[in-house]
This record gives C-alpha cells, sequence and structure tokens, in this order.
C-alpha cells in the first residue's frame, strides 16, 4: 500500500464505501462524491483490466472500448506491477487467471 495515499480521510472513505450493500447504493454514493466524468473514467479503467485478464490485446481493447493505448498500459503495469487491488478484485469475480509470479497475468505479454 503506498504510504502517500494511506491517511484518516482515506480510511474513512474507505469505510464508509465497505458499508454499502447494494449496486443501487454505490451509484448513489459515486454520484454524489465524484462527477459523471470521474465515474466513467474510473468505470473504463476497470473495463480495461477486464479484458486484459480475459487476453485481449491492446488492438482489441482500444476497438471495443476506445480507450487510449496509454491508459490501457497504465492499468496493465498496474495489473503486474501494481498495488494487487485488480488482481484481488478479478480473482474475486472470477474475471481474470493469475499466475504466482509477482501478480503477473497468465497469457499476457
Amino acid at each position: 500500500m503506498n504510504d502517500k495515499l494511506k491517511d484518516k480521510h482515506m480510511d474513512d472513505l474507505f469505510d464508509a464505501i465497505l458499508t454499502l450493500k447494494s449496486r443501487e447504493e454505490c451509484y448513489s454514493l459515486f454520484e454524489d462524491l465524484c462527477t459523471i466524468s470521474e465515474i466513467k473514467s474510473l468505470a473504463q479503467r476497470f473495463q480495461v483490466a477486464i479484458l486484459l485478464a480475459k487476453g485481449h490485446t491492446y488492438s482489441e481493447i482500444f476497438d471495443e472500448t476506445g480507450v487510449s493505448t496509454a491508459t490501457i498500459s497504465r492499468v496493465k503495469r498496474c495489473l503486474d506491477y501494481g498495488a494487487d487491488g485488480y488482481r484481488t478484485v478479478l480473482s474475486r469475480m472470477d474475471l481474470g487467471s493469475f499466475d504466482d509470479n509477482k501478480g503477473k497475468m497468465e497469457g499476457n505479454k
């Protein structure tokens, strides 16, 4: 975890998110917290992570989502070398297959 990120305010935010019990509650909180553009950007990055975990190429992801290769590369770097947040969620959702080599995804280069 990045020590620059962790503080009381972030803890409060994440504790609040952890209290949510439905998708509708998530929509409500995130609509209050973020702009539509910010929410869509988060969702777009998560979609890229799903597609990478499923073995899609950058070209396929661009064609499907319109996301820039810079964004795709950033998400890929997080999947391979990040804090394992994407990896944890994708695994729990059965959306990704990972080996034990520092969190690298199987089948992706």
